[in-house]
């Protein structure tokens, strides 16, 4: 009896782990560097489409993404994968931007990354706030402090 209780009370602890990493909410810690974004990135991403740009190929109007190489927008694995299937024949296409909640995915990290702590991904973040929002982001949660 002894060792089921043990066993129990171990497996209890694990789901208190994944709790309180985010795994069983969804929520992530997204990275602040990514090796990819210095051969990935356009040269100009200053001038980007406006969030409400339908994907390229089967023209859906939500679930969108923008390649930050090429700056073609496309949807979302959870629509007709067409930005995964982009990544999936240039792999140096592999950062983009989501229109709906305006994160960066890297895909050959496979991770999300930090927009308004990384450099190179701030400015870009803030134009795609101001063309989603019309108005600019709020400061980072680590500027405030």
């Amino acid at each position: 009896m002894g060792s089921s209780s043990s066993a129990a009370a171990g497996e209890e602890d694990m789901m208190y782990l994944d709790l309180m990493d985010g795994s069983e909410s969804g929520w992530v810690s997204p990275k602040t560097s990514c090796i990819h974004l210095s051969s990935s990135l356009s040269s100009d991403l200053t001038h980007i489409p406006p969030p409400s740009t339908p994907c390229n190929r089967c023209q859906h109007p939500s679930e969108n993404w923008l390649c930050l190489s090429c700056k073609e927008v496309l949807c979302s694995r959870f629509v007709n994968k067409h930005m995964l299937h982009h990544f999936e024949n240039d792999h140096i296409h592999c950062v983009a931007l989501s229109f709906s909640d305006l994160s960066v995915w890297c895909f050959s990290c496979n991770a999300y990354l930090d927009p308004q702590l990384i450099p190179l991904l701030r400015p870009l973040y803030q134009l795609a706030y101001l063309l989603k929002f019309a108005q600019d982001p709020p400061l980072p949660q680590s500027t405030l402090l």
